[in-house]
């Protein structure tokens, strides 16, 4: 892989001028990648407010399109949309015509299911998945995976889920019997590649009697056929996670093994018999390089740790000295790298690079793809323009374009260069237009013992009123993940329209910000991490961006931050509102036989006892911090929500909870859902509990001094 040597540029402001950052970001790339990116443009004007709030259901209604991929040779789009139908459907859209609206077909459209993610394996041929997010299960089923023809022909169920029953109509479905739930779609090579045939790999799944994935074992599937072959390469024990190359050859694969994890090394086209090479050796938690990239000339782009902070950057590995090059190909100052390489559907070569500081951007290689990318963002300045383009700077070229910013959900645009107009085809969240939205600024201040901090706020819209705000410190699951970006999110950007101030931080232990940010929330719980949830909010107060009243709310690790939030820093909170919320660390970190749940065994043996603590040697810190064990200090109203059907977070979290507040005198309000799990709650289970959360808000956050700890409620 050829890639130009790298040279610091810095990133610009072109979507991070409204965002206060401490240090800029920057990103290492020379000449070509650097000459892609644009200065600083003003954000597009904001429709003035409609009369009154919108009701919560206009934000947590499913987008009208959700996913929008060109074929192949950029004639055919396919979309998955709710436009329409009760449920998420594939349609095809003809770009061959140049006037008038474009021909469509509706290809699937299923009763009882949503057609999830889709892609292209021909020219003629697509392979979708489905989902059921919208019925009542706790444990959602397997996506499965279908093939269809791009007339609606030759329909084939290739994967089948787990739920019971048939989803393919019995006219419709081929003969030939579908794989097992036990697989899953790994990769869609470029069509063409396997054989010349419409071909994906699948990867079966195999698990232990403790039900702990054993090995991933990849197969070229046949989407016209539903036959299965061996990709002729040895699978190694614990393979995990495999990375191909653009023609669908593996060339690295992780693998996990008795708490130890390691990156395997094999060259795409290898003679069967080449074994495969070690690479890396690290932990269950991490491993110090992480393939990103597998070239078709046999390179190799890793993801490891460089520079301050741990942050981590992507370069290539050099198998002469075996570790990644000195200078990195990508990097940005005071972020990990995360985003993706695109590959060119022409070549298989490198065309650019998605990179994700505060917000998304795009650097291309490929010079065509460049001067696309600038059109797109001269069009829509001020957002985000993620493009995907089919025979870019040819006279049939199409462009599609998401785009989107803090302040809207997101459109998307075609061009084609055989009009030289941009066409607007949808807009994901059309109920919204008119309403002014709130805007989102990342920060980086100062935890008490001097940690940088990343804090993100959504600001209320002006027409809510000016000055200081109540707050809502809004803390995110996980709690090993980034938390936030920049884009619109409906939960902050509902409570910002009732008035709130939204303060998300970035507490330690979160990823995205460095490898020393992560490691210093392990053992935290309630503790550091607690302080760092109450120094954002400080801050915020000390900047006269929030007053005196402001309430803690979360799920998850979130729900479980607002309990310890309402017992570490009481005069803090006026009120907490937790959902799916961890309550008893003992519970999750030793599990019961009596209690199903989906945390396997290989993480409680191999990572709690690390990233939390260990369930003997640590049980007195453990239970310290244990919410259920400390409702008596819990002073402040509570509202809490659970699933009954989840396995993540078990129902029994609550009710011991709610027990413990009862017995304490506080009986706390409480909802539970039927049927419902961890995540992705119906869309009418969310717009019920965020109504509950804005009555809750309004009435303990109400102009006025703060309810005493001891006052009847």
């Amino acid at each position: 892989m050829n890639l130009p040597p790298p040279l610091p540029a810095t990133l610009p402001a072109r979507l991070l001028a409204r965002c206060a950052i401490a240090q800029r970001a920057a990103l290492a790339l020379l000449g070509a990648l650097a000459a892609g990116l644009l200065a600083a443009a003003a954000p597009p004007a904001v429709a003035a407010a409609a009369t009154g709030p919108l009701p919560a259901e206009a934000f947590f209604r499913p987008p009208e399109v959700q996913d929008a991929v060109l074929s192949p040779s950029g004639q055919w789009l396919a979309v998955t949309t709710a436009a329409g139908a009760e449920r998420v459907s594939l349609v095809v859209f003809d770009l061959r015509a140049t006037e008038g609206r474009l021909p469509a077909q509706r290809l699937v459209q299923f009763r009882e299911v949503d057609v999830a993610s889709v892609a292209w394996v021909a020219e003629d041929r697509l392979v979708f998945t489905v989902s059921e997010s919208d019925t009542p299960s706790g444990e959602r089923p397997g996506s499965g995976l279908y093939a269809i023809n791009v007339d609606g022909s030759q329909m084939r169920q290739l994967i089948a889920r787990k739920a019971s029953g048939p989803v393919v109509e019995p006219s419709r479905q081929l003969g030939r019997e579908a794989l097992s739930p036990a697989h899953t779609l790994l990769f869609v090579p470029s069509p063409g590649a396997g054989g010349g045939e419409a071909q994906v790999i699948v990867g079966q799944m195999q698990v232990d009697t403790g039900g702990n994935l054993r090995r991933v074992v990849p197969l070229w599937l046949d989407t016209r056929s539903g036959r299965s072959r061996s990709l002729g390469v040895p699978v190694p024990q614990g393979a995990q996670r495999w990375v191909f190359d653009g023609r669908g050859r593996p060339g690295a694969v992780t693998t996990l093994l008795e708490g130890r994890t390691a990156l395997l090394w094999r060259a795409p086209g290898a003679p069967e018999e080449a074994e495969w090479q070690t690479l890396a050796q690290g932990t269950a938690i991490g491993l110090p390089l992480l393939p990103r990239f597998v070239g078709d000339d046999g390179s190799l782009l890793v993801e490891h740790v460089q520079g301050p902070g741990g942050t981590t950057v992507l370069s290539r590995f050099d198998f002469a000295t075996g570790r990644p090059a000195p200078e990195p190909w990508v990097k940005a100052p005071g972020f990990d790298f995360q985003g993706s390489v695109l590959r060119s559907d022409v070549d298989g070569s490198i065309a650019g690079v998605q990179v994700v500081t505060d917000a998304e951007t795009t650097v291309w290689t490929d010079a065509a793809q460049r001067e696309m990318q600038e059109r797109a963002d001269a069009f829509q300045p001020g957002r985000v323009n993620r493009l995907s383009c089919r025979r870019c700077g040819q006279p049939d070229a199409v462009a599609l374009v998401d785009s989107y910013s803090d302040r809207q959900p997101g459109a998307l645009w075609l061009w084609r260069a055989a009009t030289g107009r941009w066409q607007l085809l949808a807009e994901r969240q059309p109920g919204l237009r008119g309403h002014a939205m709130a805007e989102v600024e990342l920060h980086r201040i100062a935890a008490r013992d001097g940690r940088s901090l990343p804090v993100w706020l959504t600001r209320p819209p002006a027409s809510t009123g000016s000055g200081p705000r109540p707050a809502v410190v809004l803390v995110h699951g996980g709690p090993w993940l980034r938390g936030g970006s920049w884009r619109w999110e409906p939960l902050a950007q509902f409570l910002a329209s009732r008035g709130y101030l939204v303060i998300s931080p970035e507490f330690r232990g979160s990823r995205g910000y460095g490898l020393d940010h992560f490691r210093a929330g392990f053992r935290q719980w309630g503790r550091a991490m607690q302080d760092d949830v109450a120094d954002a909010l400080a801050w915020a107060q000390a900047e006269k961006l929030a007053d005196e009243r402001a309430c803690i709310a979360g799920a998850s690790y979130g729900g479980y931050a607002t309990l310890m939030g309402l017992v570490r820093h009481p005069q803090a909170y006026r009120c907490g509102v937790a959902w799916v919320a961890v309550t008893d660390l003992m519970l999750l970190v030793e599990g019961s036989f009596w209690i199903n749940d989906d945390t396997s065994s290989g993480s409680r043996q191999y990572a709690l006892p690390e990233m939390i603590g260990d369930a003997t040697a640590d049980a007195r810190m453990l239970r310290s911090v244990s919410p259920v064990l400390l409702a008596a200090q819990m002073q402040a109203p509570l509202l809490l929500a659970f699933g009954e059907a989840d396995r993540r977070v078990p129902l029994v979290h609550g009710e011991r909870m709610r027990q413990a507040l009862r017995e304490a005198g506080r009986e706390p309000e409480w909802i539970s859902y039927p049927g419902e799990g961890h995540g992705q709650w119906r869309t009418s289970t969310q717009a019920d509990f965020a109504r509950r959360m804005e009555a809750f808000l309004a009435r303990h956050l109400a102009p006025g001094p703060a309810r005493p700890p001891d006052a009847p409620r």
